[in-house]
């Protein structure tokens, strides 16, 4: 009996995406009518050339995805310096936004003023 909706979560295992992407690349530029026979031709092929020049197209990507996640300019933590820069950038748009709506108040005045004035001078 299947489970239709499970909360199990299984990982990937570390390069085994990168050699999805490599067959799956293969078999888009390719287009083959027989798309198992091709990938078992492709995984054929990727198994002789590692034999042949002890490169392990797995094991490469393994240290590309390390690289990438592990790679601290990726990281959100913020120095101190960045987050003095955050905060006067804050203090200046709430200032600009202040003076802006400061500015609106004063035409408003200055326009019931003035039409005062002409109500006044009829």
């Amino acid at each position: 009996m299947s489970i239709p909706f499970s909360s199990t979560h299984y990982r990937i295992p570390q390069g085994f995406g990168n050699l999805l992407e490599g067959l799956t690349r293969e078999i888009l530029r390719e287009q083959p009518d027989n798309i198992p026979a091709f990938a078992a031709a492709y995984f054929e092929n990727l198994l002789e050339k590692r034999e042949k020049t002890n490169f392990d197209p797995a094991e490469w990507g393994t240290k590309v995805d390390d690289r990438f996640y592990n790679n601290h300019a990726f990281k959100n933590e913020s120095s101190e310096e960045d987050k003095d820069m955050e905060e006067n950038a804050a203090l200046k748009i709430q200032a600009a936004f202040r003076g802006h709506l400061a500015r609106e108040e004063v035409k408003k005045v200055k326009s019931s003023d003035l039409q005062e004035k002409t109500e006044e001078n009829e």
